[in-house]
């Protein structure tokens, strides 16, 4: 089995290339330097001469707060680069899993968002996204969108990496509760992707860790688990604001990896004690 990943040097790339690796595939991972999404030509010379069996699209625009003032690069690398890859896979027959977000959600829902809730993006990252969703399901036929959330993972910056490093300049911190989501462990969510592509059972998935925690909440576990001393405040949204509105409420139901029979994904905290401990 062929496999080509985007966005091989991220966080959630890494983690799938070492897995799939160790599962015996032929792995192509591809970081920017090596691949320009954005560049039609290259993206279909490139996915045409290796005809992988699957595409694992992991490559994005993810600087939220900047994609308000970066709309044209948001839109170029999620909507048209995710285009750019879906017609070249397509071309050549291949599975294509696309890496979405909660960010597709506003967070006015009241109970978990399922993968069939209307989407309503609040933000241009959000958005660019969604406008990647739609060209995949226009332009491929054999595709998983999989919308994950709250991502962390050994590999590149993430929240909790982020905590523990302030950890070490701080005793004291103010953290968002009022924005309520679903943390997920890479390690978790490339497991996941690994499950899906054995089959034939396309569609859009949530995929995260179970269970739903707010930003403080979060916070509070990470120095629990890594046994630091540290005062968190909880604070509002107001209280700290940046140019992207966030959904409040970003919660999952799995319903999708449930009704197709896939295992179901752990606890949060466990997660979050595996990778504090091992890592």
């Amino acid at each position: 089995m062929k496999v080509i990943v985007t966005g091989a040097k991220g966080q959630l790339g890494m983690d799938v290339v070492h897995l799939l690796e160790h599962k015996g595939y032929k792995v192509y991972g591809y970081g920017r330097e090596e691949l320009d999404i954005t560049n039609f030509d290259q993206v279909k010379q490139v996915i045409s001469e290796v005809k992988p069996d699957v595409v694992i699209h992991a490559a994005a625009y993810t600087k939220v707060d900047l994609a308000e003032s970066e709309r044209d690069q948001a839109f170029l690398v999620n909507a048209y680069g995710t285009r750019n890859v879906a017609v070249a896979s397509e071309t050549v027959g291949a599975k294509l899993v696309y890496i979405s977000t909660d960010y597709v959600f506003d967070g006015t829902a009241k109970k978990p968002y399922n993968e069939f809730a209307p989407t309503s993006p609040l933000n241009v990252y959000g958005k660019s996204k969604l406008a990647g969703e739609q060209f995949v399901r226009d332009l491929h036929s054999k595709f998983f969108i999989v919308r994950t959330s709250w991502v962390y993972g050994k590999h590149g910056n993430n929240f909790v990496r982020t905590m523990l490093k302030l950890a070490q300049e701080r005793d004291e911190l103010m953290v968002v509760h009022d924005q309520v989501g679903c943390p997920t462990y890479t390690v978790d969510l490339a497991q996941c992707i690994f499950d899906l592509i054995q089959t034939e059972k396309y569609g859009i998935y949530h995929v995260s860790n179970s269970g739903h925690c707010s930003w403080y909440e979060f916070a509070k576990a990470i120095f629990e688990e890594a046994g630091i001393e540290m005062k968190v405040n909880p604070c509002t949204t107001q209280d700290f604001q940046r140019p992207a509105p966030r959904p409040m409420y970003s919660v999952f139901e799995h319903m999708a990896l449930r009704l197709n029979g896939f295992h179901r994904m752990r606890n949060w905290r466990e997660a979050l004690k595996e990778f504090i401990h091992t890592n």
